[in-house]
């Protein structure tokens, strides 16, 4: 009860008080725990699970069953391996095109601390979270709820209805638990053009889960840290030929839904090229500014974005 009213305290009071709530929060984790273990065999089956979890639609053949259509059928996202900060401006920042960039993330703690879930029942297990609930924010049915982690991790096994997946989305979890903040780095990319972090959100749910086609006014790294997910990319340039939301809450989002298409009233979506991708574990995607983007998780995953803006001008400003 204590740490829900003072993970409430941080959800919702900003700055307010938070030296203080973060105080107690650290005095209430140092208290040594009470409560009784679940048995082995239930550890050891819902390890499975997760791994199964993490596991799943690692055939691409499975995977295009469930994908829009055309997916990995277009132009591919640029990969590259650990590219240095002076490449990844030249090639990438200044010209403001996406890359995916590998093995840059490999020796952050996560990417092994993560695929034990007992690790982090035992970090956040207890802590209120914010969390979406439908298959995504446009859809009339959805809602969001307060949790704890320990529930939400058990709603990953209800997949079968979307209406029930529920997504911890664009939430800022590493200042809220800061144990795991620990186990992460902000990459060194995010500081191209004299950056400043503005954000730095988890995006963890089952497999499933989708963020349907919109844009984002900063620069992006999307690092995947647990599982894969499907992404799909258009550039700016096409936004009227993407049907943007009318009204001003929406104007970011695309009225178009990618997973079941109305040509008759979007017709000038069928052939307009895009750029696409799996990101697997220990990727990171650049995404600039202004740059659609659709995202489907196809296993269980748990993915980090980090938002920054530049102090210098950029092309398309």
């Amino acid at each position: 009860a204590a740490l829900r009213a003072l993970d409430m305290g941080l959800i919702m009071g900003g700055n307010l008080l938070r030296a203080d709530l973060e105080a107690a929060l650290a005095s209430i984790a140092a208290e040594p725990s009470d409560g009784e273990g679940d048995g082995a065999e239930a550890v050891d089956e819902e390890a499975n699970r997760w791994r199964e979890g993490l596991d799943r639609n690692r055939d691409i053949a499975d995977a295009l069953k469930i994908l829009p259509t055309k997916s990995l059928s277009c132009k591919e996202i640029a990969r590259r391996s650990c590219i240095s900060l002076e490449e990844f401006i030249c090639d990438h920042f200044l010209p403001e095109t996406p890359v995916i960039i590998s093995g840059c993330i490999d020796h952050w703690p996560a990417m092994t601390k993560w695929k034990n879930i007992q690790y982090l029942k035992k970090i956040a297990g207890d802590r209120t979270v914010p969390v979406e609930v439908g298959k995504s924010y446009v859809c009339s049915e959805w809602k969001q709820e307060l949790i704890t982690f320990s529930q939400f991790l058990e709603r990953m096994w209800s997949t079968a209805c979307p209406s029930n997946l529920t997504y911890l989305a664009q939430h800022p979890l590493f200042e809220q638990i800061k144990e795991l903040h620990e186990d992460i780095m902000v990459p060194d990319y995010c500081y191209a053009g004299g950056g400043e972090l503005q954000s730095l959100n988890a995006w963890f749910g089952p497999h499933g889960t989708v963020t349907p086609l919109h844009h984002d006014p900063h620069h992006n790294i999307l690092a995947q840290v647990l599982g894969r997910k499907y992404i799909r990319l258009y550039p700016g340039s096409v936004s009227e030929d993407l049907y943007p939301h009318t009204e001003t809450m929406l104007s970011n989002t695309s009225q178009v839904d990618l997973d079941n298409v109305d040509m008759n009233e979007f017709p000038k979506v069928e052939n307009l090229d895009f750029m696409d991708c799996i990101l697997e574990e220990g990727d990171m995607l650049y995404i600039p500014p202004k740059w659609w983007h659709y995202v489907r998780s196809l296993s269980i995953s748990f993915s980090i974005s980090f938002w920054w803006r530049t102090t210098v001008i950029s092309p398309s400003a």
